[in-house]
């Protein structure tokens, strides 16, 4: 890149960063009724302006519920509706104005739970989830209560907002955060010292390290990641979620771990899709819970 790029580049970063100050500092003041409507606003814009995003939100429903055109675009209204919600409490933890542990109504129950599950990880925790309703308080909370973890996703584009705002946030409570291109590496290390990775295993992958996987009965380009780290260091795979049950209240849900290790096949390849597949089915659990709280924008499918 050449100097003059740099610089170019250098400047539209700190004009970014800059307004995601301001707009952080609206969020700050503003009462909080204010911005779930203007968040919901600016959702219907993109739910009726953004046709191809609209378009690939309903034909996703379509094919996996089987909806006719006014059903699909029903509940696609519905999926965008519950995103305003997710975006606006996540700016709220931003800028400190959401209790997290007074946001889950079965704390005392999934505390136990968490409890149970490090006394009971020698070989660390791999928490499979999906984009699914507010998936950044699930790992703030995790975090806050004895399960930090080394979560694996992309980084931003802004290394200023992501050096200034989003690492600082996510790593409030222990929390780190790790390119996904780089990760394997750094997810055995963790796994091998005992310790706990997060993994969002919902959204179309590539590379050698992937394979085209059952999801809701189509295949679907998924990681072998979570199944490969199985087998070769044996950690617990516990599949976690966070459900929305109304307005700033939610419910943790932290399912059995899978120990299914395919010790029927012998070939390794096949042992990790069949592990995968598992996986899949684990997702495709959580999100049967409320569709409408999982990111069905998203191209997780070759139509």
């Amino acid at each position: 890149m050449s100097n003059k790029k740099l610089r170019r580049n250098i400047v539209i970063q700190q004009i970014q960063y800059y307004f995601v100050r301001f707009f952080l500092l609206i969020a700050k003041v503003l009462p909080k009724s204010l911005i779930y409507l203007k968040i919901k606003v600016f959702s219907l814009i993109g739910f009726y302006c953004l046709k191809s995003r609209r378009e690939l939100t309903i034909s996703n429903l379509q094919k996996i519920y089987n909806l006719n055109d006014k059903e699909a675009f029903v509940m696609a209204k519905k999926v965008y509706l519950g995103l305003s919600e997710t975006i606006a409490e996540i700016l709220f933890m931003f800028v400190d104005r959401f209790d997290i542990d007074e946001a889950i109504e079965n704390i005392n129950e999934a505390k136990e739970k968490l409890t149970k599950i490090s006394s009971n990880s020698s070989s660390g925790v791999i928490v499979i989830t999906a984009h699914y309703s507010n998936w950044e308080l699930a790992a703030q909370f995790l975090a806050k209560n004895g399960l930090p973890m080394l979560a694996i996703g992309r980084i931003g584009s802004n290394k200023i907002i992501e050096r200034k705002i989003t690492t600082p946030f996510r790593g409030k409570y222990g929390n780190r955060a790790i390119n996904k291109n780089h990760s394997m590496v750094a997810m055995a290390k963790t796994l091998k010292s005992g310790g706990n990775v997060g993994m969002l295993i919902d959204q179309k992958t590539s590379g050698t390290h992937s394979a085209q996987i059952p999801f809701f009965g189509f295949d679907a380009a998924t990681t072998l990641s979570a199944a490969s780290l199985k087998l070769k260091f044996d950690p617990l795979v516990v599949p976690i979620s966070i459900v929305r049950k109304s307005r700033g209240k939610y419910e943790i849900y932290i399912d059995e771990p899978i120990e299914y290790k395919a010790g029927e096949i012998k070939d390794e390849k096949e042992k990790l899709l069949a592990m995968t597949a598992r996986y899949n089915q684990a997702i495709e659990h959580i999100i049967s819970r409320d569709p409408n709280q999982w990111f069905w924008m998203h191209n997780r499918w070759k139509w």
